[in-house]
């Protein structure tokens, strides 16, 4: 076989030119049981609060500093994990992030007190954190553009499964082991996940782009062979011709090259989308079960009606991933923000009254297709709109300022619950997905079908 030049160029065009294959999407799939746990992770907090409150006689104040914590840690870690992934690359990150999600979710079930337990919460929350801007990188790197928004709209849709699935699991481990116990089994699969992500190849587009042109090549032919194994050996499509890349900033520089020129304008764009993004999700799914046993509902109740309307997050996000390719990114953003905000409007007036059930399950249904579907944008969008050389750092302050809005967001609810009721606090959600629609509107640019260096500029 002929020897091809080895430039940032040329290994991403022989990125692009790769059919998807069972290669790949095995190669996503182990990606993807990071989104998997991590939401159940969290999401689990959804159904246990109101317990966990009850067992340490906490204030609505102190409650939702509970539900916020785990956001500080992932505030902290999406910012590390971005720029460190840009420095020494996507998989060792990617790995060393399972460490302190495994010990975080073992500490959490051995909590004697709250603030062992808001602890335990933060390094939680570090490792997930750690886990987004990378893992983010590495999908939007191996996937071909014709794909990329497709796959990165799935990948988010792992997200409401692990949540309903942690709904499932409270449900039924609950009442029987504790939450303490719940914690203890979602400390297992973190072993199980650090084995399987060995499997995960360094990102070629990386590897080229920081100088190590022959591990690029050597990674990208290992990928290349698999390719052409599961093809049965056909040849593979002729390599595409892309833009020169722009050659690796270095460490110190990464942060400010976030706010040079036309990334300064994303950046913005982003950090104000993600704020208010979360902010308005957070303060609102962290306290679903409590606001529901505050209106009148029992606890398994209150855990059997979130987990039925979260149902609604799966076809939410496969419609994203259908429409965010017909559509494009910047128009499918808004349409799903606005839905998110006329939804949570909607549901905060029917859950403020216990009786309702019927409408209760109907506008919360509406409410978790729209929230979900606006993740999976949400993280779809945002890689593609950096270059290699700055992605995971700019994704992961992106998802740091995300995790700001998250600290915020549960913890606001505990201070306004008491003077505005449930009904004030989802007008502040829609509020807040509202915000983010419009910076888009004005700040946004589409990216549907460009390859990442053409959209890189």
């Amino acid at each position: 076989m002929a020897s091809i030049p080895i430039t940032p160029s040329d290994i991403s065009g022989r990125m692009e030119r790769l059919p998807m294959t069972s290669y790949q999407t095995k190669l996503f799939c182990i990606i993807a049981t990071a989104w998997f746990f991590d939401s159940m992770d969290l999401g689990v907090m959804t159904f246990i609060l109101g317990s966990i409150k009850a067992e340490f006689g906490l204030s609505i104040a102190q409650t939702g500093i509970v539900a916020s914590a785990s956001f500080l840690g992932m505030l902290i870690g999406a910012a590390v994990a971005g720029v460190l992934a840009d420095r020494f690359g996507r998989k060792p990150v990617f790995q060393v992030s399972m460490v302190f999600w495994g010990i975080g979710s073992l500490f959490c079930g051995l909590s004697t007190d709250v603030n062992m337990l808001i602890a335990s919460r933060i390094v939680l929350g570090f490792g997930m954190g750690m886990e987004f801007p990378v893992g983010l990188s590495i999908v939007s790197e191996i996937v071909p553009s014709n794909r990329r928004g497709r796959y990165l709209a799935i990948l988010e849709g792992f997200w409401p499964i692990g949540f309903i699935c942690s709904g499932v699991l409270s449900y039924l481990l609950l009442e029987p082991i504790g939450w303490r116990g719940i914690f203890f089994v979602l400390a297992v699969p973190a072993v199980f996940v650090f084995y399987i992500r060995r499997h995960v190849p360094e990102s070629p587009r990386w590897l080229s782009d920081s100088g190590q042109s022959e591990k690029a090549d050597s990674v990208m032919t290992t990928m290349e062979n698999h390719v052409r194994k599961t093809l049965n050996n056909k040849e593979l499509p002729p390599i595409v011709s892309l833009p020169t890349a722009a050659t690796q900033s270095n460490f110190g520089n990464s942060f400010s090259e976030l706010w040079k020129g036309e990334y300064g304008r994303r950046t913005l764009m982003l950090w104000i989308l993600w704020f208010f993004a979360l902010m308005g999700y957070y303060g609102l799914t962290s306290w679903l079960g409590a606001l529901l046993q505050q209106a009148g509902y029992e606890v398994t109740k209150s855990v059997q009606y979130t987990v039925t309307i979260s149902l609604a997050g799966i076809p939410g996000f496969i419609f994203a991933s259908w429409i965010i390719e017909k559509i494009g990114r910047k128009p499918t953003c808004v349409l799903l923000l606005l839905g998110s905000a006329v939804s949570v409007y909607i549901y905060g007036h029917v859950a403020s009254v216990k009786g309702e059930l019927h409408y209760l399950m109907m506008s919360g249904m509406f409410m978790q297709f729209c929230l979900f579907g606006m993740w999976s944008i949400l993280y779809a969008y945002t890689p593609e709109l950096y270059p290699t050389r700055i992605r995971a750092t700019g994704a992961g302050f992106a998802s740091s300022i995300g995790r700001l809005g998250s600290f915020v967001g549960p913890f606001a609810v505990g201070f306004l619950l008491p003077v505005t009721g449930q009904t004030g606090v989802f007008t502040l959600g829609a509020a807040s997905f509202v915000i983010a629609a419009a910076v888009v509107v004005l700040l946004g640019v589409e990216t549907r079908g460009r390859a990442l260096e053409d959209i890189s500029g």
